[in-house]
């Protein structure tokens, strides 16, 4: 759904969506959108180049894609005015486009506009700032425990800035629009006296939900961070002074594919790895001893027990963290013994249909596995009988336990390892689903086991898994339904239905 605003005379184009020329016209090209439904009051956000839109997110478009008017344009969108005029039209948490189209736009002069375009750009930029220290940001360049050491970065000034800066696009707007004192004090009040979307761009291919990720402190930052760079996803370069970040974009600029704390394409990781870690103690690749030398490596003090963090802490943070309204994406992916004594770390980005081999060839089995060193350490007890002493009793018992559940836990793995073959573009949650039974965050257990019974079911034929599991089904559906097969790239096995098959033929005629 879209808008196309004239800001000469205030007026809108009616509601555009899929019209033949949708694609062609509005599609890539920079505006600013909102959610239609919100809890968080009316806020306008930039949509940068190369991005589209659906109904879910009403787009706004102005001519020639200024993007000094569009920023102009954001502004008074954004401001108090504008808002308590739209909130008379409608209950509150509902903002649909019909609504914005009757709600007036004032006439605005040239240099009103470049003041309004200099303070929206200031916010955007100011904003910007404040995500530098969001991991799941793509403005993300550290977190805010080393940032603050490297760079100028302080979150209360920017945002006592940013209230500024609101206060002025208030004035600006109510002057504009001729509003009275006792009107403008009546705004103010509705609308809470700011607005917070006067700077804000997408950065998300899905902004229209609104739930945010669950904010971290500052030593749960650092160590996720920590983690990140273990993984090779994070540049810890940035820490050091070894490497500047890139310098800031363009508001409307493309979105890119890394943010600037992540490490480049082609550049060394601080641990070389194929995107499996584990915490297991002495091994060269073991997660906890990698986050100690890495915040050494950055001058920073390790706090606490990094080991015992990363088994009870990190994955529900990490959960919480990469989890947006509905949408649960945790990229760092715990596999554990039934009493998760020993665990495995995979990285959901560097996921193959090897990863499962090289787990069971590398880690569990193997002359340099877990079993080989933990049958030789119960060898090596056995060789004493009853010389052994209480203590190395109960550390043969527990050792004998561990064998068992690795053993398990490899029998497990060599099942599901035939026919896995992970696709990232099935996302997160399907992905991980047949590999349910090897979480203990119960939570997350259950959430990857109902997935897969409706992957077994057939709610999720579209995913490439449902394809892998059960082929002869989903080719069956193609014949059928049409997006399906063009989702597996199977157009040929569509039928068209014979009532459109002649529609189109009498079209034809």
């Amino acid at each position: 759904m879209l808008a196309i605003l004239n800001t000469t005379s205030g007026k809108t184009k009616s509601n555009i969506w899929m019209l033949p020329d949708t694609i062609s016209s509005y599609f890539f090209r920079p505006g600013f959108t909102w959610s239609r439904r919100s809890a968080k009051g009316l806020s306008f956000r930039g949509l940068p180049e190369g991005c589209i839109f659906s109904d879910k997110g009403p787009t706004v478009f102005l001519p020639r894609d200024d993007s000094e008017l569009i920023m102009a344009s954001m502004a008074i969108f954004n401001s108090s005015a504008y808002s308590f005029l739209v909130s008379l039209q409608i209950a509150a948490g509902s903002y649909e486009a019909g609504v914005i189209l009757r709600t007036p736009f004032p006439n605005i002069e040239k240099s009103v506009r470049n003041t309004l375009s200099n303070l929206s750009f200031q916010a955007w930029s100011k904003k910007r700032r404040l995500d530098e220290t969001t991991e799941t940001s793509l403005a993300f360049v550290l977190p805010a425990e080393l940032l603050s050491r490297v760079s100028d970065h302080h979150p209360a000034a920017l945002e006592t800035e940013l209230t500024d800066i609101q206060s002025k696009i208030n004035a600006i707007a109510f002057d504009l629009y001729g509003f009275s004192e006792a009107d403008r004090a009546a705004a103010l009040a509705s609308s809470g006296s700011t607005n917070d979307g006067s700077g804000d761009v997408v950065d998300d291919a899905d902004d229209t939900e609104e739930d945010s990720a669950e904010a971290i402190d500052r030593t749960d930052g650092l160590l996720a961070w920590a983690v990140g760079v273990s993984f090779g996803r994070f540049d810890w370069r940035l820490a050091t002074g070894e490497r500047e970040p890139v310098p800031e974009p363009d508001p409307f600029d493309p979105l890119p594919a890394k943010s600037p704390g992540m490490l480049p394409d082609c550049d060394e990781p601080f641990h070389a790895q194929n995107g499996i870690l584990v915490d297991d103690q002495g091994h060269p690749h073991d997660l906890p001893r990698l986050i100690e030398e890495l915040l050494q490596r950055v001058e920073n003090e390790v706090p606490g027990d990094v080991r015992s963090w990363l088994r009870r802490e990190f994955f529900p943070l990490h959960l919480k963290q990469y989890s947006k309204s509905r949408r649960k994406a945790p990229i760092y992916w715990p596999l554990s013994t039934t009493s998760g004594s020993y665990t495995l770390w995979l990285y959901y980005p560097s996921l193959t249909g090897q990863t499962l081999y090289t787990v069971i060839n590398d880690f569990i089995e193997g002359p340099n596995g877990k079993l080989a060193r933990i049958r030789s350490d119960i060898a090596g007890f056995r060789e004493k009988g009853s010389a052994r002493s209480r203590d190395e009793d109960r550390a043969l018992e527990a050792l004998q336990t561990l064998e068992l559940e690795l053993i398990e836990l490899r029998d497990l793995m060599l099942q599901i390892a035939p026919t896995y073959r992970p696709n990232h573009d099935d996302g997160v949650q399907i992905t991980a689903a047949p590999l349910w039974e090897q979480f203990r965050h119960k939570p997350w257990q259950k959430v990857l086991k109902d997935t897969w019974a409706k992957l077994k079911k057939g709610d999720y034929d579209w995913a490439h898994l449902a394809m892998t599991y059960w082929p002869e089904r989903v080719c069956e559906k193609c014949k059928t339904d049409k997006s399906l097969a063009i989702a597996h790239d199977l157009e040929h096995l569509y039928v068209e239905p014979e009532s459109t098959a002649r529609s189109h033929r009498n079209i034809d005629a």
